[in-house]
């Protein structure tokens, strides 16, 4: 079972623990990829930020560890940002991170921790700790102050910091010198559980408006229970965010169990919006059925807002890189599917990539797939016509008794757009991910099912289903290389 659910094209780590993805930057031709590993145990301990590289967001390089834990205190979550004008002094287009540290040893009562940064002159492959750290240092009177994102906006750097409820803002010339510019949160969205890892960025809506995103991790109290991420949408002045939408307003990137810690790349060379997610939750994260390596990503989404009756909200795609990794095709065109009918019985897979357009059948009661179908094992992906949502059930998915909240069922309200229900469905060995209406509505689930349980069903339930198009795919494994 050690590497049974190894993913075939998600990122892991090499061996051990994964969470947070950490200082995602392109540079040189390469997207390099930090996140928090511990690299002596499957479960979290002392932080380190482990190192990949890559081309096109696909195939990897795994790279030896970039920062260790010192005196200082553990490498907690941060970003990383090219100085391309070399503000700080540390050469020319150095490479700069800039992370947490998180030390229990100054206070037995309460953690403490600040602001740092290293630099590196060789492509990140090798870094130096700034002397003058903490270049943002504990204020004193708060628990969390953690997971810095830093990027340049106009003629200043900003830092994004999260800060128990609410997320601080710090304007800087050179990333060593910080002031607060100023504060957004106090109430704002869901408060349920401490805000973490923050992003800020700014979209688009249509040819002559744009907005800003900032996206909030939050620990506990999220739309699926546990961990999630709920975003915000608004406008920033260089100094602070201010929300356009009413306090209680609450808006969710992912409605699926497993999607946390979302950060984008600074200087992706075509302009994209692209964030990677943590596919876990802190609920279960260190009791999943994994044995030499423990943590997955979401695969890498690109972002994009679309201007609804609600005003702009996120919209999520798979990038286009991943379409390098298709297969076998199967194709339908103009399909009438009855009950108790399987269209898809001569397909199996662990890795797979299904994209329909079905017409609402208001005679039906719902329609879906049932993916990884064994001797009592499926996951299901169903829409409810009559109560319109979208529901993933990981109840009889697998392996779920390492915790009680893992066998379970999401709904979400999802409404026809020209009477059609798109569906966007990418499987892989231990997780699913389903967008739904061209990326208006995510689902995001790891599950553990037998390696025997293969078995794939397109159903109707009640009526006949109309399907104007269908495509599956096998997908094949991505090149991941030490």
């Amino acid at each position: 079972m050690s590497d049974s659910y190894r993913p075939a094209f998600h990122f892991t780590p090499p061996s051990m623990w994964l969470n947070d993805p950490n200082g995602l930057v392109y540079y040189a031709g390469e997207y390099h990829l930090f996140y928090q590993y511990h690299p002596h145990s499957t479960v979290w301990g002392p932080m380190h930020w482990g190192h990949a590289v890559s081309k096109d967001l696909v195939n990897w390089q795994h790279l030896p560890i970039a920062l260790y834990p010192d005196e200082r205190g553990l490498i907690f979550s941060g970003s990383a940002a090219i100085d391309w004008n070399n503000t700080a002094g540390f050469g020319k287009e150095a490479m700069v991170a800039i992370f947490t540290c998180n030390n229990h040893t100054y206070d037995d009562k309460k953690r403490v921790e600040d602001q740092n940064i290293a630099y590196s002159t060789d492509r990140g492959r090798t870094w130096t700790k700034y002397a003058g750290n903490p270049v943002v240092p504990h204020p004193g009177n708060l628990t969390d102050f953690r997971d810095p994102k830093v990027f340049w906006h106009q003629d200043h750097w900003v830092m994004v910091l999260a800060a128990g409820d609410r997320v601080l803002f710090y304007i800087s010339p050179d990333l060593k010198h910080w002031e607060q510019s100023g504060v957004f949160g106090g109430g704002y969205g869901s408060t349920d559980g401490v805000w973490e890892t923050p992003d800020l960025f700014q979209l688009p809506v249509n040819d002559s408006d744009s907005r800003w995103v900032l996206t909030v991790g939050v620990g506990s109290g999220a739309y699926a229970g546990g961990s999630g991420t709920q975003y915000f949408i608004g406008d920033f002045d260089g100094k602070t965010f201010i929300s356009e939408n009413p306090k209680e307003t609450v808006l969710w990137m992912d409605y699926g169990a497993d999607f946390y810690a979302p950060q984008s790349w600074n200087d992706e060379p075509n302009g994209r919006r692209i964030v990677l997610g943590w596919m876990s939750n802190w609920q279960y994260a260190r009791l999943t059925p994994t044995e030499t390596w423990r943590g997955i990503f979401n695969i890498p989404r690109e972002l994009s807002l679309a201007d609804t009756k609600d005003g702009p909200r996120l919209v999520q795609a798979q990038i286009k890189e991943l379409q390098t990794l298709r297969g076998a095709h199967h194709h339908w065109q103009n399909e009438t599917v009855m009950p108790g009918e399987n269209l898809l019985k001569n397909i199996s897979g662990d890795c797979l990539e299904i994209i329909t357009n079905v017409l609402v059948n208001p005679q039906a009661t719902s329609f879906g797939f049932k993916l990884r179908i064994g001797a009592d094992e499926q996951t299901l992906v169903r829409y409810d016509i009559q109560k319109q949502e979208l529901i993933v059930d990981r109840s009889k998915s697998g392996i779920g008794d390492f915790h009680e909240a893992f066998a379970s069922v999401q709904a979400v309200k999802l409404r026809p757009v020209e009477n059609t229900i798109q569906l966007h469905i990418l499987l892989d060995r231990c997780s699913v991910e389903v967008f739904a209406n061209d990326g208006e509505t995510v689902i995001s689930d790891v599950i553990f099912p037998s390696t025997s349980s293969m078995g794939l069903e397109l159903f109707t339930e009640g009526s006949e289903l109309k399907i104007t198009q269908l495509d599956v795919y096998q997908l094949t494994p991505a090149v991941f290389t030490s």
